[in-house]
C-alpha cells in the first residue's frame, strides 16, 4: 500500500483510488479536488473530463492538460482553505497550492481557488479563480530618508541605518 498523493495520509486504496476508478463518487467538493489532483499525478484525463462542468469542459484542452501531467514530478497537494461544498451544499470552493517540477526541471506553486458545482447529485469543477490575497500591515511605523533614524543615533534615517553600502 501507499500514501495518496493527495496528502491526506491515507493508503491511496482506500482514498482517491476508489474515485479514480469510479467505485464511488466524491461526497464533497474538497474530496473531488484531492481526486482531481490524484489524477493528474496520474495522468488520468478520463477522471479529469468527468469531473469538469458541462460549462467548462469547452474550454478543456485534453492533450495540453495529458502533456502538462505527464510532464511534471508531484510533489504535493496543500489545501488551505474551504468554503461550503458539503452534504447540504450546491456549490462550493477549494483554496490548495499545488507543488511540482515542471519539464524543465523548475520547481512550481500553482495557487488557485477552485470552484465547484453540484450536477445531477455528483461534484463538477466549473472555475477557477486568483485566490484573495492578504494585505500587508506595516507593524511600526514607516521611516522616511529625511526623518530622526529609528535607532536614537540623533542622525537622520538616511544618513544612519538607511545608509546604502
Amino acid at each position: 500500500m501507499s500514501e495518496c498523493p493527495c496528502g491526506s495520509g491515507l493508503d491511496f486504496n482506500k482514498c482517491c483510488e476508489p474515485y479514480l476508478s469510479g467505485q464511488r463518487k466524491p461526497s464533497t467538493a474538497e474530496q473531488t479536488m484531492r481526486a482531481r489532483y490524484t489524477a493528474y499525478t496520474r495522468a488520468d484525463m478520463a477522471f479529469i473530463a468527468s469531473t469538469l462542468h458541462p460549462e467548462a469542459r469547452e474550454d478543456h484542452d485534453e492533450e495540453s492538460a495529458r502533456r502538462w501531467a505527464e510532464g511534471s514530478q508531484w510533489l504535493g497537494l496543500e489545501i488551505r482553505a474551504t468554503e461550503d461544498g458539503g452534504d447540504g451544499d450546491d456549490e462550493g470552493a477549494v483554496e490548495f497550492v499545488a507543488r511540482y517540477r515542471d519539464a524543465k526541471g523548475m520547481l512550481q506553486s500553482h495557487h488557485e481557488l477552485s470552484l465547484f458545482t453540484r450536477v445531477d447529485g455528483e461534484w463538477r469543477f466549473r472555475d477557477s479563480r486568483s485566490p484573495p490575497q492578504e494585505q500587508v500591515r506595516r507593524e511600526a511605523p514607516k521611516v522616511g530618508r529625511n526623518d530622526p533614524c529609528s535607532c536614537g543615533s540623533g542622525k537622520k534615517y538616511k544618513k544612519c541605518c538607511g545608509r546604502a553600502g
